[in-house]
């Protein structure tokens, strides 16, 4: 690890600080497609010691009774909707959890939530899309689920969502700083593509004084994320070698379990027939299955 310190993301540097509020407030209106102007009104409550993967969770906070929850995520994110509906839980534990009115006769008025995640992933994306917990949920079980909760993911790499870009400037530099730095670790290491990005911005970009006043920040903050990029694709590797890995056993067993049918039939021209021929030892795997439902 590069770096062992919990820390924020660059992107909750930029958009999840109080200091920030204002370009909090335009990634806001983007997205949504309003017009607010005044920033005080944005309430932060994010929770500093939610961690994922030792990084702080970006950025909540409350605007006219909408509870905004924002993920950066730099890898897919199918467990999105878990781990808002974790994070929303807690939330209110927190606002809630205590007083006994929860069980009164008065309902409790709870501010409308609104999940995004912005995936900025070298893998490929949708613009956006629509991400439901019910997708985890089993697909042969009858009639719909008593929860659900949907995160809007959003493609925020350089060229994409371009209404967006546009509409927030401080998301466009952002997607550029980020692009740049990618651009520049195809021919030379991360730590040297991170500070000419950083010197390559343009003088008028609205983050370049902050990105260079705090660069230090900065460069740790890129790094750690490369370095938990790389840690989440040896993961995903090891997640898939594993499946095959149990793959292959079961696909074992099934054999020694016809092998052991086979036999207990007398049928030894079969199984030894099965062993030369990869199809007719399917087909007596599915007679097998089917002998035994």
């Amino acid at each position: 690890m590069i770096n062992n310190e919990h820390k924020d993301r660059l992107f909750k540097m930029i958009f999840g600080r109080p200091e920030h509020r204002e370009w909090t407030l335009s990634l806001y209106n983007a997205i949504n497609g309003t017009a607010y102007e005044d920033a005080s009104k944005i309430e932060f409550n994010t929770m500093e010691d939610v961690l994922f993967m030792g990084m702080k969770n970006d950025t909540s906070f409350l605007l006219d009774s909408y509870l905004n929850i924002w993920e950066h995520q730099s890898t897919p994110a199918p467990n999105a909707p878990l781990r808002c509906l974790m994070y929303l839980g807690r939330l209110w534990a927190k606002k809630y959890g205590g007083r006994r009115s929860l069980y009164s006769r008065n309902l409790i008025s709870l501010p409308l939530p609104r999940c995004v995640v912005f995936y900025n992933g070298t893998e490929n994306e949708a613009e956006e899309r629509t991400l439901c917990l019910s997708e985890a949920f089993p697909k042969n079980k009858p009639g719909a689920a008593d929860v659900e909760l949907k995160v809007h993911l959003l493609n925020v790499n350089s060229g994409h969502n371009r209404k967006l870009m546009a509409a927030c400037r401080p998301m466009y530099e952002y997607s550029w700083l980020i692009g740049q730095i990618r651009t520049n670790a195809k021919t030379m290491n991360v730590e040297e593509a991170v500070l000419k990005a950083i010197g390559d911005m343009p003088e008028d970009f609205l983050i370049r004084d902050f990105v260079l006043e705090n660069k230090e920040e900065v460069q740790m903050s890129i790094l750690t994320e490369y370095d938990h990029e790389a840690e989440m694709r040896l993961i995903a590797e090891e997640e898939r070698e594993e499946g095959r890995k149990e793959g292959r056993d079961e696909g074992r067993e099934e054999l020694n379990a016809l092998n052991r049918w086979l036999i207990e039939y007398g049928r030894i021209e079969d199984m030894c027939r099965a062993a030369e021929d990869p199809a007719f030892q399917q087909e007596l795997l599915e007679e097998m299955r089917n002998a035994k439902a």
